[in-house]
C-alpha cells in the first residue's frame, strides 16, 4: 500500500492527483501546516520535516514531482508519461521540473510574507517574487494558446505538477491575474474526474483525521 502524507492544499496535492489519476490505491494521511511545527512527531518519520512524504514499501521520497514521476514509471503504463522515445520527452521532462522550480517556489514566498508570517510582512518581497511567478508564467499561457494541454497533444502527468502550481495561485491569491489562456486551461483542469476525486479525498481525509484545512486568500 503506498502511504502519503499531505497536507490540505500543500505541493503533496501532485502527487494525490496522480494517484487518482492512475486510480492505485493508497492510504492518504493528513498533517496540519507546517508539520514541522504542528505535528513535531513527524519529524521522526521525514526529519526534513516537509509535504510530501510518499511510502512505497522500502521507497521513501519527498519531491512532489519526482513522485509523480515515479508512480508514473513505477507502476506503467499510463498515458500520463511521456515515452523516451517521444519528440515530446523533452518538453514533458522540461515542464516536470519547472513546475517547482520556477512556478511554486516564488508563490511560497509570496505565501509566507502574506499569510503565514503578516507580522514580518515584506511588501517588496511579496512584490518581487508575485511579479517572477506571473513573468514565468507566460510559458504556460503561450503553450496553452492554441493546445488543450501542454504536450504530447494529451494530459499527462506535466498538466498535474504545472496544475497545482495554478492552484497554488488561488491561495497566493494569484489567480485573478491568469492570462485568458491560463485561466481557461486551469478551468479545464478542474473539471477532471482526476481531479475532482483528488480534492474529495482531501476534504474527506481532513475531516475524519480532523484536520483543519489552510486559510486560502
Amino acid at each position: 500500500m503506498i502511504t502519503l502524507y499531505h497536507c490540505d492544499a500543500a505541493r503533496s496535492f501532485r502527487p494525490l492527483w496522480m494517484l487518482e489519476e492512475m486510480g492505485l490505491s493508497y492510504e492518504l494521511k493528513m498533517l496540519p501546516f507546517p508539520p514541522r511545527v504542528f505535528a513535531k512527531e513527524y519529524l521522526a518519520l521525514n526529519p526534513l520535516g516537509t509535504i510530501p512524504f510518499m511510502i512505497d514499501g522500502e521507497t521513501k521520497m519527498t519531491e512532489s514531482s519526482g513522485i509523480c514521476h515515479y508512480l508514473g514509471t513505477r507502476y506503467a503504463p499510463t498515458p500520463l508519461m511521456v515515452d523516451v522515445e517521444d519528440p515530446a520527452y523533452g518538453a514533458f521532462l522540461n515542464w516536470m521540473y519547472f513546475s517547482d522550480a520556477t512556478l511554486t517556489f516564488p508563490q511560497t514566498l509570496v505565501l509566507r510574507y502574506t499569510q503565514h508570517e503578516p507580522d514580518q510582512r515584506n511588501n517588496k518581497v511579496v512584490g518581487d517574487y508575485a511579479k517572477w511567478f506571473l513573468g514565468r508564467l507566460r510559458a504556460v499561457e503561450a503553450a496553452t494558446a492554441n493546445a488543450e494541454t501542454l504536450c504530447a497533444g494529451r494530459f499527462t502527468a506535466a498538466d498535474i505538477v504545472i496544475g497545482f502550481a495554478l492552484r497554488l495561485a488561488e491561495t497566493t491569491g494569484l489567480a485573478k491575474e491568469f492570462g485568458p489562456n491560463v485561466a481557461a486551461y486551469w478551468a479545464r483542469l478542474q473539471q477532471r474526474e482526476g481531479y475532482i476525486r483528488a480534492v474529495a479525498a482531501e476534504r474527506k481525509a481532513a475531516v475524519e483525521q480532523n484536520v483543519a484545512a489552510r486559510v486560502r486568500a
